[in-house]
């Protein structure tokens, strides 16, 4: 039987994704539960089964501490700690301009067929600001 080792997997990764995605993907940021969470919700793409579960807590009007769990593919993952990584210490008002192009853009461009990795972590966004807004109320 023949295996492909991790080194050759990472490899044909590398010729799809840029580094910014693969170092994303293989080191994720804020990756895990966050305790005392202001806010959390989940969102999922029904046609590939990729889910993201979003936690933000919120002081002054900012994010001061995000986390993610994910199941998905790699850009998926990869969308999810930059996410983070833009979500920290942002006004919840700017978190709007967050977008799935933007997430791509941070990354380095994302191919078409795994660009729904971003779309995904921008639908959380809109879900954890909508959460975040009715709680305020």
């Amino acid at each position: 039987m023949l295996r492909c080792s991790s080194g050759t997997a990472f490899g044909i990764l590398s010729g799809v994704f840029s580094e910014a995605v693969l170092d994303h993907f293989r080191n994720p940021r804020n990756a895990g539960e966050l305790p005392g969470a202001t806010a959390t919700i989940e969102v999922s793409n029904p046609v590939c089964g990729d889910i993201l579960k979003l936690s933000a807590r919120i002081v002054d009007g900012r994010i001061a501490e995000a986390r993610f769990l994910c199941r998905g593919c790699t850009t998926s993952i990869a969308c999810a700690s930059m996410l983070t990584e833009r979500l920290i210490d942002c006004a919840i008002a700017d978190a709007r301009i967050i977008t799935a192009d933007s997430l791509s853009e941070s990354l380095g461009g994302l191919p078409a067929a795994t660009f729904h990795g971003a779309q995904l972590a921008a639908d959380a966004v809109t879900a954890l600001l909508q959460k975040i807004g009715s709680a305020g109320r």
